[in-house]
C-alpha cells in the first residue's frame, strides 16, 4: 500500500470512496449518514491544493482510501478518513493515520484529533485501538477549536447519535524499530 498526495483528476474517486464507505452505516440504522453527500469537488480541491489530502492507492495506483486534515489548535485534525469497503480490514486506514502522525511530528504538532461516533464499531472503538483517547467535556485538551467543530457537526444533525472528540499525542520519534508499528511507519514513509 502506497500513500501519496491526491491528484486533481482523482477527486471524483474520493467522492465515490466516501459514498461506498457510508453504506455500512445503514446496517446500524444510520441511513442519514449513508445518504449524506460527500464533500463537494471544490472543497476537496482546496484540501488537495493545500497539501492536506492524501490517498492510499492499490497496485494500479488507484485510490482506495483517503484522508483530509486541518490544523486545529496546534494539532492535526482528521477531517475525514474513508476506506472503500473493498479495501477495508487491511490496515489502510491505520496506514493513512500513521502517515498523518509522521507528518504532524515533522511539523511539530502536538497531537492528532478527530470527532467520531461513539457506538459505531469502526469509529470510536477503532480509533481507541489506534491510541486515541476520548476527551471529556472537562478535559483541558478539548480545545475551543474542537468544541466549535462539535457544534458545527451538531448543527448538521450528527448529534442524533452519540459523538466524541478524541486525541492521540504525536510521537516525535519512531517506536522501537522492531515493532509492527515502526515497520508500518517506515513502509509508509518509503512509499511501499
Amino acid at each position: 500500500m502506497r500513500i501519496r498526495a491526491a491528484a486533481p483528476a482523482e477527486l471524483p474517486l474520493l467522492q465515490d470512496i466516501e459514498r461506498a464507505a457510508g453504506e455500512p452505516f445503514r446496517t446500524l440504522g444510520m441511513a442519514a449518514i449513508a445518504d449524506d453527500d460527500p464533500l463537494p469537488l471544490d472543497v476537496l480541491e482546496s484540501y488537495r491544493r493545500a497539501g492536506r489530502a492524501w490517498v492510499a492507492v492499490d497496485a494500479a495506483d488507484r485510490p482506495v482510501a483517503y484522508l483530509l486534515t486541518d490544523t486545529v489548535d496546534g494539532s492535526a485534525h482528521i477531517e475525514q478518513v474513508s476506506v472503500h469497503p473493498d479495501a477495508a480490514r487491511r490496515g489502510v486506514g491505520r496506514a493513512l493515520i500513521e502517515h498523518l502522525a509522521a507528518a504532524a511530528g515533522e511539523q511539530g504538532l502536538a497531537a492528532l484529533t478527530l470527532t467520531t461516533f461513539t457506538e459505531v464499531p469502526w469509529n470510536a472503538p477503532y480509533y481507541a485501538r489506534l491510541g486515541f483517547r476520548p476527551l471529556a467535556d472537562s478535559d483541558p485538551a478539548l480545545t475551543e477549536g474542537l468544541r466549535a467543530i462539535s457544534r458545527a457537526e451538531a448543527a448538521h444533525g450528527l448529534s442524533v447519535w452519540p459523538r466524541v472528540c478524541m486525541r492521540r499525542e504525536v510521537r516525535h520519534t519512531l517506536p522501537d524499530q522492531g515493532t509492527p508499528e515502526a515497520r508500518e511507519v517506515r513502509q509508509v514513509r518509503q512509499g511501499g
